[in-house]
Formats: C-alpha cells, structure tokens, sequence
C-alpha cells in the first residue's frame, strides 16, 4: 500500500468514526437543554472532514461538508437553534457524506450521486431566522449510569486522543485479531493434549511446568478474547436515530430509554444481533406503541417508551426490549392463524393466550392489515429466532394486552472457545455445549426399569412427576440401539427453544473448554451437528448442535410445533418465577439450597488433598486453588470433625469469577419452584417451602465483600482433624 492510500484509509477511518459520534450528538441534540458543546462538537467533525477531504481531492465530500458547516455555524453563534427540521437535514447530510467515503472505500472515487436537493435545503435551513424550538417527536433517555458516556461522546473522544492518553490505545485490524484468537485456540489444544499426557506422570518438574503452562495460557486465552469484546452499545448508538425517523414516518411519539450499554460481548456476537435486534425494534413501533390519541383515550401518557436493557447473568448476555404500547392481542393473532391455515379452528379455541403470542415466530406470519415500507410482508420474527438460534441463543416474547410486550434474548458471550460436557457414543466421542446444559441424571437397573415409559412409541423419563421425552444418541446417529431393559442409563439433560428433553449416551467423560472448529461443506446439512473440535489425545470430536438433536428427533420441530408449545400463561406484572435449586444437607443435618446457576461441578475430594493458605483451608484444583468453606457459614460448623477415610462431597460454585469449594454432608436433589423466602428473625438465613420443606436459602451474597486472594473469616472456615 503506498503512502498516499495509508491516508486516505486513515481518513476514511477518522471520518467514519466522527460521523457515528455525530449521530449520537445529533439525537441528543433536540433534548439537550444546553446544546452548546454538541454544536461545537458537530462543528468542529464537519470542518475536519471538509478540510481533509478538500487536501485529499475530494471535491464532492468537501462541497457538502461546506453547506453543513455553514449551517453548524449559525448553530454555534445562536442564530439558529436545533429544531426537528435542522437536525434531519444533518441527519441526512451525515449519511449522503457515508455514501460518498463508501464509495471512496471500495472504488477509490466518490461515484456519481449529487445531492442538489440535499444541499438547497442546507443551504436554505442555513439563510433563515431563528425559529422557536418545536415539540419533540422522540426523546433520547439516557439512564445515570449512561449520562457521563452520553454527555460529551466527540468531546471526550478528542480529549482521548490528545495529551497523555494518546499513546495507550492503538487501531489493529480485525483480521489480525481473528489471527490471534485462532492461534490462541490452537495453544488452547495443544495445553488440553499436554495435561492429559502429565496427567499419569509422577515428575514434578513437569507436573509444575504443565501447571504453569496452563495458567498462562488461560490468562493469555482471557486477554485475547477480551480484545475482541465490544460494548454492545456499539451496535446500539444507530437506533436512537432509527427510533426517531420511524417514530415519525408512523405519526407517533418514542422516548428511547437504553441501560447497560457497556455489557461486553464478542465482535462475532455482535455482529450476529445486530439486525434481528433492529427488526424488533421496529416492530416494537410499528406494532406495539399506539398512536397519541389512542394512548390518551386509554388514560397513557401521549409519549410511549421504548426500553432496550442488556445484562450479564449466568454466564450468557441477557437482553430485554419492551415497550409500554398495546401488547400482542391474542384474539387477532388467533383469526389470522385460522385465517391463513396455520392452525385448525378447534386448535386455536384451545390455545393459550402464551400459545397464541408465540405463532409470531412461524414463517410468513404478520398480523398487519395492510403491507408497507415497514411490516406486513410475514418476513422478520422467525428469521429473528433462527439467527438467534444459530449462534447459541434463544428468543422469548411476552405480552399483556393494553400494556405492552418484552422481548427477551440471551446469548453466549463468544463462540469460539466454548465449556462442553464430553460424552460417548456408540464408541466415539461427542460434545455438548454447556449452554444448553441443565443436570446429569444416572439411573441404575431398578430406577431405568421404573422411571422410563413408553407412550406411543416414544420412550418417557418421569422426572420429579414431569415427564421428559429421551432421545437416544446412538439410535439417532444410526449406530447402537437402546440400552437393555436393566442397563444403568446416563441421561443427559437439555434445553433449547424453551423445551426439555433428555439425552441418553453410553457414557458422561468429562466437562472441558473446546476450541470450535467449522464444519466442511460436505457435513453443513447434517442438522445434529454444530461444529468440531479436536480432544487432547489429538482426535477429532463432533459438537452436537442441541437445536438440531431436538427437530431431528421430533422433540422440536422446526417451524409449526416450535411456536405451538405447551407453555402456562405468565403475565408480565408477575414478580415470581422458577427458580432452579441445588438441594442439599450440611454436615449438621441442616437442608438447605443454593441457586443452580451459581453451581459449576460437584465433586469428591479426599481429605488428604487439603492444605493450608494461612488460616484457610484449600485444595489444588484444576490448576488453581479452590477455597473451601462449610454452610451455613457459622461458628458451630467450624468445630466439625471429619474423617480421613470418608471423601467429602464439594459443591463448586463460581461467582463473580471467584470460585469456592462448598463441603456438604449430601447432595439430595436439583428442583424448579416459585420461591417466596423470608426470615424467621433478624439476620438469620431466608427461609422458604422447598418441596414441600422448609428449606433454607443460600445465595453467596455474603461471600462478595470478601478478598479475592484470601476468604479470611475464622468462623467459616473449616477445620480438619
């Protein structure tokens, strides 16, 4: 690349970023009490494109940043103030200025387009007198964890690259990261096939190097993926002005509200979200909010609120969209689901209003009355879920008539390193990725006798009093048949698309981190599987792709019977929902639970493997030292005294990246109920009926005000004897 194209693709870069900054500014410009700084900021974008640009020979590029500046200027002296009209034309110049820098981008010219009209306008916006500020058809919210962020966004960028900080960030090119985080994947299985060939070896030294290789290449693993993470308010910045313009074209007035904008996620993720979060959005508009008048004949403020929230939680990315408007009406969605013969008129009598809501996702499926430039061609919602879908997550919608909709969306936070559970099949090996994941159920020949029933040829797991459809993997891959009547059985439990249902494998191997391969061409059809990796013995593994098992297997199908699951009415004011429980007995014979999400493993440790780290007990675990501590985290469980001969049954939890070694005296049972706790008196742990039992609740909260390196509290630590 010559020296004069390393300038232009610096400036198409710089330009290109000034002109996303200058949209954030412009939105918040109409609701900006002291616009002053964001003029400024505006201005000063604009001159600099037009200066270079004119440097650069760009004399289309220049000639519109012109007329725009002169109007900014007006802006700036107080001639003029923001209305509506002014910052649209600004709007529209800011985007007639990214066609031409395409352009410029991809064929080194700034092609043909004029914009005679664009530029009139500007120009006439630019001569007139000021105008009284004019109502707002849609307001930016920023929350006041966003307000600092949203404030001065270019102004705060210059400050970035000016002074001190100038020299502590630096651009690198995507491919060049993507090569990083491939190398690293590598490194990611060349660590997993050293650990399983020190595993048996006795010497030390290796077994030191092997654990400080293993450390380093973990930390190095966490660097690399945190480079490639971005804010999701990155992809987030563009719908302010997509609320606003929408919200105009349908007559209607949106106060945008955006929280969480700084949760992390992987580029690649990113880039997946991006449109099916923009279809939602509008759909939100157009199909949800009223117009004013039917908001104020319903007793709503005129002015209806969009709200996108975004949040880590168990490890996956959640996000919230909603809005205050009319709800998904079931009733409609029932006579166009008959009208169009999706379903039958006595199926559809008998739907649930949740079973109704849902037929959104089919194929084809709209409820607009009339098709236009933004709904009503049936194209959107199932391409949503399946986009989704494809990247490991999941898609829900909730609605109550007359009060609005939430959409709700979580998703893995990166796809290329992943933790599966390793299993075995008809011989060969399989992994399941841990998203999906909800227990491991083993029943021996009395309980696969007992527990497993056959309706209609399909075989059932009643579990807990639910019953859960099994699917075997060896029958499915066409290999090996169902285990004899009185083989002990491995169940792997699954989730995906809101549907349980059960995995039956020869054999459970282990949990790891994998490192996901694509899939050839030859094996893209092939729905049971999502990708491959290779094990630490060198060999290749298949990752199972849940999603496919499930449709594969008629758990799931693809498109009708996913949107006509069974699923109970859940309003949107509802406060409680199930919750996943861990149930197990201290070593006093207390019965208490902790949160499934909060478990990592559970484990058997001897006795003989605990050391001491000052006044804590520890045990090398995984390359790393794991805590331990012994509920209910009180001074009387400290003087418990416990065997060398007995292994000790360990919960291992994780939170907030620390893990700790819970030691119980039984696991007893996972379960999925409403939970409403309370306190029998003050400062004692929440109390609550747990199946059918008084249960008491343990949520680690207490542990979070504790070091890092060291849980430092005598009286919860425990003492071996």
């Amino acid at each position: 690349m010559s020296e004069t194209d390393e300038v232009i693709q610096e400036f198409l870069i710089e330009s290109t970023e000034s002109l996303d900054r200058l949209d954030v500014d412009l939105m918040a410009l109409e609701d900006d009490a002291a616009p002053e700084k964001r003029i400024a900021n505006i201005f000063r974008a604009i001159h600099t494109i037009k200066g270079t640009s004119g440097f650069l020979a760009f004399p289309k590029v220049e000639a519109l940043a012109h007329v725009g500046e002169n109007l900014l200027s007006r802006l700036r002296d107080g001639v003029l103030s923001p209305t509506p009209e002014i910052v649209s034309a600004l709007l529209a110049m800011a985007d007639a200025l990214r066609g031409f820098l395409s352009h410029v981008e991809t064929t080194g010219t700034e092609g043909p387009a004029e914009h005679d009209q664009l530029v009139a306008l500007l120009s006439q916006l630019a001569s007139q007198e000021n105008l009284p500020q004019a109502p707002m058809a849609v307001q930016f919210v920023a929350t006041k964890a966003n307000e600092a962020e949203e404030a001065h966004p270019a102004e705060a960028f210059d400050e970035g690259r000016s002074g001190p900080l100038a020299d502590t960030s630096i651009r690198v090119q995507v491919g060049l990261l993507d090569k990083l985080m491939n190398l690293v994947g590598e490194l990611v299985l060349a660590r997993n096939q050293i650990l399983q060939c020190a595993a048996g070896n006795e010497d030390s030294t290796l077994l030191g190097a092997t654990q400080r290789l293993n450390l380093l290449t973990t930390e190095l693993q966490e660097g690399i993926m945190k480079t490639r993470m971005q804010p999701i308010g990155s992809i987030w910045s563009k719908f302010p002005r997509v609320v606003r313009e929408l919200a105009r074209a349908c007559g209607k007035e949106v106060e945008l509200e955006m929280v969480g904008k700084d949760t992390d996620l992987d580029r690649s993720i990113i880039e997946a979200i991006k449109d099916p979060l923009t279809h939602i959005v509008r759909n939100s508009i157009d199909h949800g909010i009223e117009k004013p008048e039917r908001r104020l004949s319903a007793g709503k403020r005129q002015a209806g609120t969009l709200k996108m929230h975004a949040f880590h939680e168990g490890g996956k990315v959640n996000i919230e969209i909603s809005d205050d408007g009319g709800g998904i009406d079931p009733v409609r969605v029932r006579a166009k689901a008959v009208e169009r013969g999706v379903v039958s008129p006595d199926r559809a009598a008998r739907m649930t209003d949740r079973e109704l809501v849902n037929l959104i996702f089919l194929p084809g499926f709209s409820t607009a009355e009339a098709v236009s430039n933004v709904s009503g061609r049936g194209v959107g919602m199932d391409v949503v879920r399946t986009n989704i879908e494809r990247i490991g997550g999941t898609v829900d919608v909730q609605s109550q008539t007359g009060a609005g909709a939430i959409v709700r969306i979580k998703i893995p936070l990166t796809l290329a390193i992943i933790p599966a559970l390793i299993v075995t099949a008809c011989g060969e090996r399989y992994a399941i990725p841990q998203v999906s994941l909800v227990e491991l159920v083993r029943l021996d020949g009395s309980e696969s006798r007992g527990g497993i029933e056959t309706i209609h040829g399909t075989s059932l797991l009643r579990l807990r009093g639910n019953l859960l459809p099994l699917v075997y993997l060896g029958t499915l891959l066409g290999g090996s048949k169902a285990p004899a009547e009185h083989a002990e059985i491995n169940v792997v439990v699954l989730q995906t698309d809101e549907r349980r249902f059960g995995l039956v494998v020869d054999s459970i191997v282990d949990t790891e981190e994998i490192v996901v391969k694509p899939l050839g061409r030859e094996l893209k059809r092939v729905s049971v599987f999502a990708g491959a990796t290779i094990m630490g013995d060198g060999r290749l593994a298949l990752i199972l792709d849940v999603l496919g098992i499930a449709q594969s297997a008629n758990v799931i199908s693809e498109a009708r019977d996913r949107a006509l699951k069974a699923a109970s009415q859940v309003a949107m004011t509802a406060t409680e929902e199930p919750a996943a429980l861990l149930l197990f007995r201290t070593i006093d014979g207390r019965r208490m639970a902790i949160p499934l999400g909060l478990v990592a493993r559970l484990e058997e440790i001897e006795p003989d493997t605990i050391e001491h780290a000052g006044s804590d007990r520890v045990v090398q675990y995984r390359g790393d030292i794991l805590p331990l501590m012994c509920p209910p985290f009180r001074a009387e469980a400290s003087s418990v005294v416990f065997s060398q001969d007995i292994s000790l049954q360990v919960i291992v939890c994780s939170e907030d990246g620390r893990h700790l070694g819970l030691v119980v005296g039984e696991i007893l049972d996972i379960g999925e109920e409403v939970v409403s706790s309370r306190e029998v008196r003050r400062g004692a742990t929440p109390v609550a009926i747990v199946q059918g039992r008084v249960t008491e609740l343990l949520d680690l909260s207490t542990l979070r005000a504790v070091p890092d390196s060291s849980f430092k509290q005598p009286s919860k630590l425990l003492e071996f004897h």
